[in-house]
């Protein structure tokens, strides 16, 4: 990791910077950054001893902000008995059934791949909704968790999740998938909070009051008191909510109402709330969620992969909540970086309004879906959309006074030969674009699509040992 702060971005060939309108684009083609943050943009003259990055036939976004991840995941990834489940029967089939076999060794390697996959995607900030919790833990993971950013450089925040009940008997239960009690999982939260979060507009850690699901993970008295112990203590709040059908099943049958209505009755909506999902929602729940400013971590890759549906994004920016993008785990997803996730996202929304087409003669009014959302739209809840949602507003676009969150993308591989606009290519084209440089707040984490001291063959090597030991431990038989 360089440690300048201070740069000249020189000769980029285009500037995507997160705004809205024609703000999304600016023409550079120079960034100076001095003690951290942006001071000019536009063409600039070199200073003397001033640091350069040549961004000659390169494009420059702004660092991507993943607010929804599962890092543990990133050893499950394609496990056979959940690859063609749906939500629930996958659950139970890959991440309940091997959350106990974690170790710290295995958890802490986890964490380390899912980061540098995410880097090497060009993003900078990381929500992880860590779930991974029982009573007797025998390490801390979430101090894994912030030791493992911390080396790369990266600004971490803990959405601390966790679970005061579940659909077993508690005696059947192992361990590993016993819950916690309120008391302990609030001394928890207390007690990272101390240590770790920092309410400052840019800062490099946050912790965020997460129980894993509202409607399954503890009682709703339970769940208004984290929202009141969340709010005392100057936490944002994060769940799962309305991933599929289940969860409008279970609220009627459980509550006799909606689950937006069900975390409205919680004091579970507001500016200060995301939830991870927010796929299969009816009408007037998004305009509950867009007149309360409560935000979405939208996940189309897992999304797609469990077949739980496409989030409806227009209507949901349309009706006032903010948009964000989160890569989920990958158990649930095996490419779980920003570009990926991007790219999906650009072409889902088509999609999904392509299916609403009908023909004339049956009334329809339009052929496709072309205009759901733009590549602008995307890279923006991608970058200010996430600063918006986890309150991080030093962040998530490029302007003067802005945190230098910078990524610069070489667009060398085929797939991007023979744009007609190199501004879309790392969104549009799909892949992994080459990183020229990653910058985290003006310092320098990935250079020429290197991260100092990452051996890639010897990581794979203890991957790969890593899931035979999980295996065994899980009790699979190959």
């Amino acid at each position: 990791m360089t440690t300048h702060t201070t740069w000249l971005i020189r000769n980029a060939s285009a500037i995507l910077t997160g705004k809205h309108g024609a703000e999304a684009r600016h023409a550079g083609p120079d960034i100076r950054i001095v003690d951290g943050r942006i001071t000019a943009m536009g063409q600039l003259e070199p200073q003397p001893g001033e640091a350069q990055i040549d961004a000659r036939d390169c494009v420059i976004y702004p660092a991507w902000i993943n607010t929804h991840h599962h890092l543990f995941q990133s050893l499950l990834k394609g496990e056979p008995e959940g690859l063609n489940q749906s939500l629930t029967p996958w659950l139970a089939a890959t991440p309940y059934r091997f959350r106990g076999a974690f170790d710290e060794h295995s958890f802490r390697l986890a964490v380390r791949i899912g980061l540098l996959e995410l880097v090497r995607s060009g993003c900078a900030t990381v929500a992880d909704h860590h779930y991974l919790y029982y009573p007797g833990m025998p390490f801390d993971s979430a101090a894994i968790l912030f030791e493992e950013a911390d080396a790369l450089g990266l600004r971490f925040v803990l959405c601390r999740g966790g679970a005061t009940q579940t659909r077993q008997l508690e005696a059947d239960l192992p361990q590993a998938m016993r819950p916690e009690k309120l008391d302990a999982y609030l001394a928890d939260v207390e007690r990272l909070t101390a240590q770790y979060h920092d309410p400052a507009a840019n800062a490099f850690r946050r912790v965020v009051m997460a129980p894993t699901t509202t409607l399954h993970s503890t009682t709703p008295a339970e769940l208004r008191e984290t929202a009141q112990v969340a709010r005392k203590l100057g936490l944002r709040m994060h769940s799962h909510l309305s991933e599929t059908v289940d969860y409008l099943d279970a609220a009627k049958a459980k509550f006799g109402m909606t689950p937006v209505q069900f975390c409205a009755e919680q004091d579970w909506l507001g500016p200060d709330v995301w939830f991870a999902h927010l796929v299969k929602l009816l009408p007037e729940e998004i305009q509950l969620l867009g007149q309360t400013g409560t935000g979405i971590a939208h996940c189309p890759q897992s999304n797609g992969r469990l077949g739980s549906g496409i989030a409806n994004l227009p209507a949901l920016e349309a009706a006032g909540v903010p948009i964000s993008i989160g890569v989920d785990g990958a158990a649930s997803n095996e490419a779980a970086d920003m570009l990926s996730e991007t790219h999906a996202a650009w072409l889902l929304q088509r999609a999904r309004k392509g299916e609403l087409a009908q023909p004339k003669y049956a009334g329809g009014q339009f052929e496709g879906g072309a205009d759901a959302a733009s590549i602008e739209d995307v890279v923006r809840w991608g970058t200010a959309g996430g600063a918006q949602v986890l309150g991080l507003d030093d962040l998530g676009t490029l302007a003067v006074g802005k945190a230098a969150d910078i990524a610069i993308y070489r667009l060398d591989d085929p797939r991007y030969f023979g744009l007609h606009d190199m501004a879309i290519g790392p969104v549009a084209s799909g892949g992994r674009a080459s990183l020229r440089a990653l910058l985290v707040g003006g310092r320098r984490v990935v250079a020429d699509d290197q991260v100092p001291g990452l051996d890639l063959m010897e990581l794979s090597r203890q991957a790969s040992a890593a899931v035979l030991d999980l295996q065994r431990r899980a009790g699979v038989r190959r």
